[in-house]
C-alpha cells in the first residue's frame, strides 16, 4: 500500500505545525515565571514585606590629581531607607580599568552597605570620568555613581 506524495507532504506539514504549537506553549509557560522575579532573582512574594530604598551619601567622588600607573580606590556608602531588604544585583563599571566590589548579602531596613570602586590609572592621561551603574531591588532600581580623576603623566 503506497502513499501518495500529497499525503506524505501533508503529514510532514502537520508534524511541523504540532511541533510549532508545542514550542510556543513552552515559551509561553517560561515567560510567566520570569515576570514574577525582580532584579535580584528573588521572587516577587519575598518583596511583599516592603521595598528597599537605596540612598548614597555621595553619588560622585573626585580623586583630584593622580599619577599615571597609580591604583586609587573609594568606598561609596549607602543606607537602606526602605521598609524591606535591599539586594544589590550588580555594580557595572564603564571600563575595564575600574572594578567594583560589594557585599551580595541583603541589607536590612535601616542598615548601611558599601561599594568599593578601584580605578587603575595605567595607560590613562588627562581628565577621566568613569561611571558605575548600580542595580538593585530598590524602589529606584538603577543608580549611577561617578568617579573623576586628573591623571598626570609621570614621563617628562
Amino acid at each position: 500500500m503506497s502513499r501518495s506524495p500529497e499525503k506524505i507532504e501533508y503529514r510532514i506539514f502537520m508534524k511541523k505545525i504540532i511541533n510549532l504549537i508545542i514550542l510556543i506553549a513552552l515559551i509561553a509557560s517560561n515567560c510567566g515565571t520570569r515576570a514574577d522575579k525582580d532584579l535580584s532573582g528573588t521572587s516577587a512574594m519575598a518583596g511583599k514585606s516592603g521595598t528597599g530604598e537605596i540612598i548614597f551619601r555621595e553619588y560622585q567622588h573626585d580623586f583630584g590629581k593622580v599619577a599615571e600607573g597609580e591604583k586609587v580606590s573609594y568606598t561609596f556608602i549607602f543606607d537602606n531607607k526602605g521598609s524591606g531588604s535591599l539586594i544589590l544585583s550588580s555594580a557595572i563599571t564603564t571600563c575595564g580599568c575600574t572594578v567594583s566590589r560589594y557585599d551580595r548579602k541583603p541589607v536590612s531596613p535601616g542598615a548601611t552597605g558599601s561599594i568599593e570602586v578601584v580605578f587603575d590609572t595605567s595607560g590613562r592621561r588627562g581628565m577621566q570620568t568613569k561611571t558605575i551603574t548600580v542595580k538593585s531591588n530598590a524602589s529606584t532600581p538603577v543608580v549611577i555613581l561617578k568617579i573623576i580623576a586628573e591623571v598626570i603623566s609621570t614621563n617628562k
